[in-house]
């Protein structure tokens, strides 16, 4: 029993350390258990995959891309939870936001409720609509816990300035859709891809800090998968629909990409120390909600 205590201690404080580098590893593990996950399910399921058109009916979305990303969400509930950090994770975030960063979540919104109401459904049955939209609901818990969740827990652990948090953390959801280069697609497509999860993680990032929770980045994530996967017809793809108003929610990215650079140079603060008092604002902008 006592073994066992001290393993268990080893284990929390090696994370309690935090850092980049173990931010890193966690999502380089994360991603190789969702790959290895992806390949046991399509040898088991094979059969009901319909490897040319990822959205083609119910199976091919719930074997094909659903079931690893929900193995994935247990196993990272699982290790957060192995961490005593459910709790700090979901709960009320250690640094608050300032005004201009609402901007994040209503573009975010904003793009998505115009890809929503720009799609033709007439391509797809209900239930493929449906489970499109139950897929996204599992991708932005999962990435969100990972990255903007988890990630960030650490990176605030290695006592980096919230800068830094934002802009690592971004990158490591961005490194992420880099997997896209194994299914087959053109590197200028996983590279405009990996553009814009980076700039799109920086608005996550945002609307984690105004809103102070970890949810509202979750469900905004979790509309903004499946909106984009209707519009265009594909998974991470990069061509627009031909609607108007969805090839207007696609001018977005040049949005984030602006909301980006603006807060390299407002977003400052750092949760680095135990014993900061969150809002409490010190020399070293130890909790402040700047």
């Amino acid at each position: 029993m006592t073994e066992q205590v001290a393993a268990a201690s080893g284990w929390k404080r090696f994370w309690e350390r935090g850092g980049w580098w173990r931010a890193v590893l966690l999502a380089v593990v994360y991603l190789a258990l969702y790959l290895a996950t992806g390949q046991l399910v399509g040898l088991i399921f094979g059969p009901q995959i319909d490897d040319e058109n990822p959205l083609a009916d119910v199976p091919t979305i719930f074997f094909g891309t659903a079931l690893a990303i929900i193995v994935g969400s247990v196993l990272l509930l699982l290790f957060a939870g192995s961490l005593g950090w459910l709790r700090e994770l979901f709960g009320r975030q250690p640094i608050g936001g300032r005004w201009w960063m609402w901007i994040a979540p209503a573009i975010v919104l904003a793009a998505a409720l115009l890809r929503i109401f720009g799609t033709d459904y007439s391509r797809y049955s209900v239930g493929v609509v449906l489970a499109i939209y139950l897929t996204g609901l599992c991708i932005g818990f999962a990435e969100e816990l990972l990255t903007r969740g988890l990630a960030v827990n650490l990176l605030r652990k290695g006592g980096y300035s919230e800068r830094v948090v934002m802009l690592l953390s971004s990158l490591i959801f961005s490194l992420l859709h880099s997997v896209n280069l194994l299914t087959g697609q053109p590197p200028l497509t996983v590279l405009a891809t990996m553009g814009f999860t980076f700039v799109f993680g920086v608005a996550m990032y945002l609307t984690l800090r105004v809103t102070g929770s970890l949810i509202w980045p979750m469900l905004l994530h979790a509309i903004t998968d499946p909106s984009t996967m209707l519009a265009v017809g594909g998974l991470d793809e990069t061509h627009g629909s031909v609607d108007q108003l969805a090839t207007l929610a696609g001018t977005s990215t040049y949005l984030y990409l602006l909301l980006a650079i603006v807060a390299v140079f407002l977003v400052r603060g750092r949760v680095g120390r135990k014993d900061a008092v969150p809002g409490l604002t010190t020399p070293e902008g130890i909790g402040s909600t700047s």
